[in-house]
Order: structure tokens, then sequence, then C-alpha cells
């Protein structure tokens, strides 16, 4: 038996040949483009098959009756039993034009090319997509009744099913699969096409909230998904039977499900939360579509959905087909398959493997540079505060990923010290010795900074000062809210915006803020320090919305209590569980390279979440705490106290990791 196949190189197609070469003496010729004849090595080799049995033929999908030579021709004349029609483009997102050229155009030169060689029988592997938008059943004998057809990908595979109708003097069959996903037995796809442009989605709510929080899903239509291995099995089987031209089968899940069902069935194979609530999409079909056009008129909302599907991978069109209105009759492919053992695999049994291969080799940030010498080598890095703790941590990862790392401290033996660590491994810091509660000081190391390196491309703000204090206890200490917010605030305000217009200048640069977890849990005993952070918390915010637009980011991490020398007089502190400055330093290398706009622990969003939802209830819980554990004796001005805490303070402690008491 002899074949011609286009689009063998194809996700579909490669694995087609390699079924109709297990027929025992099949040879398979299959079109392929003169600059691709380096692949013909690898594709014998995966189909098993030597040069005898997989014969390349050359020639262009667009070009009259495929562009093969005439002598080529000659040779194949008469000698095709079947010739199948695979290659198209099937994808949502592309051009018009393209989708024109391969598949209408190239449609026609492939009927015409498979007369010209006397193929015996045609098999043009169409879609369900020639059905357009149908409102209700499609059954397998309709063609013209094709509704809402207006989207190119719809126009082109009706088209080019209607070119292997009317045109074809070879007899032809026709297939429709449905939205073809990998295969079922090992997940292996080649693109990420169908369901698979809402896994960015899925996979961004399982790093975002715990599995067993319920979730918000899109309800919708029905959409009729199949695996490859099931598509290929069937139209092998199917197009070997007698009593099949003039024809059309569709390759589809008898069921169907709905896109929430969809989604849902993902979203437990992710380990993302359950999408148990779900809106119906139909519910926006009220609004007129001229509203709709006038609201995408609205620069601001434009670029809102523009960010929002660009972030997400979701092409532009993706929305319009949440409401698909088409359910496919399939009895004439089910008698067909009747008593073969091939039937479509219920999705909920393959979906784990679908979403394993997709994390593994599809997802895009596999394919983006994620590691911090990716990100900051060659680059200049800022570190306030970067003598001690945090700072001097994150430093060195800097410094370790080739960043020229400049650190600045107003003790000039610490910033000796941290240069001499860092050479023993090494590498060195820029060190400047400042004091950035000191305005003029500040400004007099800006222009040193600026004049030796013209700027950074990271700035990370860390340098701070944090008292504990109970207000009561202050009332006689205003200057302790006053030195607070000198260097946590107007410090770093001072430095950032000293720094922003070389950032503007070359329209590239990043900030990062280390703000508080107490920011978001409103920490009693630290009012100075959470004031402090909080007013550094909403100018960042405000700043980020001005300079959206100019390549200028900005990352603010809450960060939990960590053991650095700015804890040590607390001394209730040392047997409490707290962050490492080498795990705080990861959460700021995180924040350079993923550039999110907020970095929280998920204890700080909980407490964030219930002062905004239960506040009353939020501050008797953060009343008791404040009972629950003393002023430091440093606060009472007893160096000598031991700190005497309770049971429950302690258990309370190791539950609330990074919590200030």
């Amino acid at each position: 038996m002899h074949y011609f196949v286009t689009g063998a190189t194809g996700f579909i197609g490669k694995r087609l040949v390699r079924k109709l070469l297990e027929r025992k003496g099949a040879v398979v010729h299959f079109l392929l483009r003169p600059q691709s004849e380096g692949k013909v090595a690898e594709l014998r080799h995966y189909w098993g098959v030597g040069a005898a049995r997989a014969i390349p033929v050359f020639g262009d999908l667009t070009a009259r009756k495929l562009g093969v030579a005439a002598d080529e021709v000659k040779k194949l004349k008469g000698q095709v039993d079947h010739f199948f029609h695979l290659a198209a483009v099937y994808d949502l997102a592309a051009d018009e034009e393209s989708q024109v050229e391969v598949n209408v155009a190239g449609t026609r030169n492939t009927v015409e090319f498979a007369r010209a060689v006397d193929a015996g029988h045609f098999h043009h592997v169409s879609s369900i997509a020639a059905a357009g938008l149908y409102e209700g059943v499609f059954r397998e004998d309709m063609f013209d009744e094709a509704e809402n057809i207006e989207h190119p990908y719809f126009a082109t595979k009706h088209e080019s099913e209607k070119i292997v109708r009317k045109e074809s003097k070879v007899p032809w069959t026709v297939y429709r699969p449905a939205m073809v996903v990998g295969d079922s037995r090992t997940g292996e796809m080649d693109k990420i096409d169908g369901p698979y442009y809402f896994f960015k989605l899925i996979q961004r709510m399982r790093q975002l909230l715990p599995p067993w929080m319920p979730a918000i899903g899109l309800e919708g239509g029905r959409i009729n998904i199949v695996p490859v291995d099931y598509v290929v099995d069937a139209l092998d089987h199917i197009a070997h039977q007698d009593g099949i031209a003039g024809k059309a089968f569709h390759l589809v899940d008898p069921e169907g499900l709905r896109v929430g069902d969809v989604l849902d069935i993902f979203s437990r194979a992710a380990h993302a939360p359950r999408m148990n609530v779900f809106v119906n999409a139909a519910l926006l079909g009220f609004i007129p579509k001229s509203v709709k056009k006038g609201l995408m008129a609205v620069a601001p909302i434009r670029r809102i959905r523009n960010a929002v599907l660009k972030d997400l991978g979701l092409p532009e069109d993706i929305l319009a087909f949440v409401n698909y209105p088409t359910r496919f009759d399939s009895r004439e492919a089910e008698a067909r398959l009747k008593g073969s053992g091939i039937a479509c695999p219920n999705l909920k049994d393959y979906a784990w493997r679908l979403w394993d291969y997709w994390e593994r080799h599809l997802d895009p940030d596999l394919h983006i540079d994620r590691t911090l010498r990716g990100t900051v080598g060659g680059k200049v890095v800022l570190v306030t505060g970067g003598s001690s703790g945090i700072g001097l941590a994150a430093a060195h990862k800097f410094a370790e990923a080739g960043a020229t790392t400049v650190i600045c401290g107003r003790d000039q033996d610490k910033l000796d010290e941290a240069r001499a660590e860092a050479k023993a491994k090494g590498y060195d810091f820029v060190a400047y010795p400042a004091d950035l509660a000191d305005m003029a000081d500040c400004d007099r190391f800006l222009r040193v900074l600026l004049e030796n390196h013209g700027g950074v491309d990271f700035l990370i703000n860390n340098a701070g000062r944090s008292i504990r204090r109970a207000i009561e206890a202050s009332y006689d200490r205003f200057h302790d809210y006053e030195r607070t917010m000198q260097l946590n605030y107007f410090g770093c305000l001072r430095v950032t915006m000293g720094l922003l217009p070389s950032m503007v200048a070359r329209r590239h640069g990043h900030v990062v803020n280390i703000s508080s977890i107490g920011v978001l849990t409103n920490a009693p005993r630290f009012s100075a320090y959470v004031a402090s952070k909080a007013a550094l918390d909403a100018w960042t915010r405000c700043a980020a919305s001005e300079f959206q637009d100019q390549g200028i980011t900005f990352t603010t991490i809450n960060m939990p209590l960590v053991r650095t020398p700015m804890i040590a007089p607390t001394k209730i502190y040392n047997n409490v569980p707290t962050l490492a400055p080498e795990e705080a330093a990861d959460l700021i290398a995180e924040a350079c390279i993923a550039r999110p706009v907020r970095i929280a622990t998920r204890l700080g969003v909980t407490g964030q979440v219930l002062h905004a939802l239960l506040p009353r209830v939020a501050q008797i819980a953060m009343n008791t705490s404040f009972r629950m554990f003393p002023d430091s004796s440093a606060a009472k001005g007893d160096r000598g106290a031991k700190p005497q805490l309770s049971a429950e303070a302690m258990a309370l402690q190791q539950m609330m990791r990074g919590i200030h008491f």
C-alpha cells in the first residue's frame, strides 16, 4: 500500500505516518519543503523505517500542484492508494493572510496534485471549526448549514472543506477532529493551543492560593477536546474501510465538556484551587457590541485588557469562544469504530499527563532566563544598608551573579569588613560610607554614585531602623517616630528620587523596597516602624503608577521577621522562629528576577485580608497578642532583665513564624 501525506512533519501528521507505516509493506511519500531536507533522517528515525519506505517529495504547499517536479509527478502517477491532506494552520491566533494561503490556497493546490497523480482516495483532515459557531447540534452530514464563520480560522477551515467537496475529482472523505490536545498516554504536545491557553492562569492561582481555597471559574458553552492518539487511531481505522467516499466523520468526544468543567479538571490536575463557583460568561452577552467597542476605545481599558492577556499568554480572540454554542453528533464515526477498541478517553483520566508535560516542556517561563545571573549580570546594583544583615546577604548574591555591587552604610569599619569578606569569596563590593538619614550626606553620596557609575539598574532600599516600643511607653519619646521616619521613609525617598532621572533616561530600572509584614498585620508595639514602612509602601504605589509606561518597575517586599542585628535588643526573639538573612536575600533576588508588584508571605496576606474583612476581630486578635508579649528590656530601659513568656505566648510564636510581636 502506497500513501502520500502532506503535513507529515506536523503534530498529527507525524504520528499518522508512523501509524500507516506499521502496516505490512506500507510506503509513505511525504511532502517536504526543499529547505527542510535536513529533517529527513530524524523523521525516518522517529518512524523507525529506512529510505525505501519513507520517501520525501520536495515541493511547496502554496505552489500550483504543490510545486512538485514533473518527473516526480510522472513517477507517482497511479501509485498512490491513499492521499492524506493534513497540512494546515491549526491556530486561532494565526494571522488571516497565512491562514488563507495555507488552508485555502494550499488545499486547492493539494486537490489538483492528487488528481495529477491519479490518487485512489483523498482523505481531507478538516476541523470542527468548519461548522463555525453553529447554534445547536451539528451532524456529520451537515456542511452548508455552518453559521457565524466570520473569524478567519473558521472561514478558512470551511472554505478548504468546500474545495474538497466541490473540486476534488478523486473520491474523498472528510474528517473533522475536535480540539486536539496531547497524547493521552504520554501528554506529549508540540504547542500551546486550545485549553492550554488557560494553563498559565491556573498555574498563577496555584502559586498564590492554597489548594483548599475555593476559586471562581468561568462557565460557558461546551467545548470538545480529543487527544492526538485517539485522532490518529480513528483516522487510520476509518480511512481503510469501504463505503466512506463522500462522507464526513466527526472525531470528537461524544459528550463534550462545559468550559467550567474543563477548567476545574485541569485545576485539579495542577493541584491548584478547585473552581467550585462559576460565573456564566453568557451574562456578558447582554452588553451591546457597540458598548463593548466603545469601552475598548478607551485607552486605559484597552491597555489593561491587552496587558492581562499578554501576561497570561491568551490570544486576543480567546474570550469570544468561551460561549461555544455547538455540539457535535458522531454516530457515523462511532459506528465505523465499533468493535475496534478505539474510543475517546475521558479527559479526567489523562488531564494530569497533559499538565505535567506542559509544565515540563511548554510553559513559556521555561524559555526565559530566570537566573539571577541572567538578570543582574553586568548590571549595577545598589544595596543600601549593605554592610550587615539582609543587605549584606543580598549583596553577596548579586556579586556572585556577576553584578557590579554597590553597598553603602554609616560604619566604615563594617564596610571594610564586608569588602574583605567578599574578596575572600573571589569578588568585590564597591563600598561608600553614607548616612541616609542625613539629607545633605545622602545628596553627597548620590553625586558620587552618579559620577562614578552613571546610575544604577537595580536599587535595593534595605537600610532601615526598627523600634519595638508600645505607644503608652512612647509619650515622651516623639523623637522615636521622627528618626524612624527620617531613615525608613525620607532617606529611601531621597535615594530613589535621586536615581529615578537616570533610570527614566535609559527607560530601564527596578526598585525593591524592603517593607515589613507588620504593614499587613498592623503589628502592635511597632507603630513607629510600621508607619514609616506604610508611608514608603503608599509612595511606591503612586510612583509605580506614574512610571509604569517608562520602563521603571517597583517591588515591595513585606518582609517577615529576620534574624539580624536589628532585632538583637529584643531578647524574646532569641527563640522565635525567624528567617535567616540568606532566606531574606532569596526574596530580594526573586523580586529582581520576576519583578512582581509585591512579595508577601501567606501569613501576611491572611492578616491583611482579616483586617479588611473583619477589622474588629483582627483588632481583638492583635490586642490579645499585644498583652501576651511584654516590652523588651531595652524598651523598658532595663537591659539586665530577662523576659518571661507564658506557654501560650511561646506556642503563638511557633505558629506565627515571621510575625512581629
